[in-house]
């Protein structure tokens, strides 16, 4: 019911114009989106980097139906990557990319095309590109991509979720040399078929398969804020003699500031997702509707620090 709810006020542009112009959620939105022009992200990007923290950023926008809007996103990454290495801001900074928003829901091959000139642009930039994850739906679609990709721009990262059944066998295939893979725990609901439901059963997972990258040769990249889950992965690393220069944690913007700075301090590469773009408020909904919890999740993000 309370997804259906915030789906619903995702399509309404009354209650977007009473979200945008409410003081608390424009707390929310300068919170956890660095801004709608391409200006903001490269603002956020400058004091993250500065603080000593690497960064990804993510151009706001899933709901691709047209070849227009899919070029349109990839121009607006063509564009990012060319003032992040201006700026002097690459390596340091890379980019996340939803296949969706470069047209994969209508046409596979144009989504690969985008995503393979955005790939080009960020080794001019000298930096490199992610794959986002999105609904177990597109999982196969987007590996597909991502082996494609490899082939010419090795670096590519990958996205895998932890709540996927699948994903454990997925962390095999990927954890070899120079495999770049993000492990979060997943945020879109999903059918009890293809996905744990419990936290319990998707932390348990999480461990599972950060001990399958963590002992394979590529390059894991942590994703979560979950402090036992932190704790844990600091003891694999030293159980499997992994340097931090051989992995990284990664958390969204504006989540655990204080706990980003420490892992900093321990010598730790942190690496924050920084989304940007005029599509804010879709993000956000979206968001909570992916999994209502996330209601509490966010709240409690805008009272801690930590």
């Amino acid at each position: 019911m309370l997804r259906s709810v915030i789906l619903a006020a995702s399509r309404s542009s009354r209650v977007e114009r009473l979200v945008a112009t409410a003081p608390f959620s424009r707390d929310v939105v300068r919170r956890f989106v660095a801004g709608a022009q391409t200006d903001d992200a490269l603002r956020a990007t400058r004091e993250l980097v500065d603080g000593g923290l690497a960064v990804t950023l993510d151009h706001l926008g899933e709901d691709t139906v047209s070849p227009e809007q899919a070029t349109a996103v990839r121009d607006e990454y063509l564009t990012l990557l060319g003032r992040l290495a201006e700026a002097g801001l690459t390596p340091a900074a890379e980019v996340s990319v939803k296949l969706s928003a470069l047209g994969q829901a209508f046409d596979e091959q144009l989504a690969y095309d985008n995503a393979r000139a955005i790939c080009a642009a960020a080794e001019a930039a000298q930096t490199t590109v992610t794959l986002d994850m999105e609904d177990h739906t597109t999982t196969d679609s987007t590996l597909d991509i991502l082996a494609k990709l490899r082939k010419d721009y090795p670096s590519t990262g990958a996205v895998l979720q932890a709540y996927l059944r699948r994903t454990e066998s997925d962390c095999r295939d990927l954890a070899t040399a120079g495999s770049r893979v993000r492990l979060c725990k997943g945020a879109y609901k999903e059918p009890e078929s293809v996905a744990y439901q419990s936290p319990r059963e998707v932390d348990k997972s999480y461990v599972r398969c950060l001990n399958i990258l963590m002992s394979g040769d590529g390059y894991p990249m942590l994703a979560t804020h979950d402090p036992r889950l932190i704790a844990i992965a600091e003891d694999r690393a030293r159980w499997f003699d992994r340097a931090p220069d051989r992995f990284e944690f990664q958390m969204l913007y504006g989540i655990r500031p204080e706990e980003q700075d420490r892992l900093v301090g321990d010598g730790y590469t942190v690496r924050t997702y920084v989304p940007y773009g005029d599509d804010w408020y879709g993000y956000l909904m979206r968001r909570l509707a992916e999994r209502p919890a996330n209601l509490a999740f966010f709240a409690r993000a805008l009272t801690s620090r930590k």
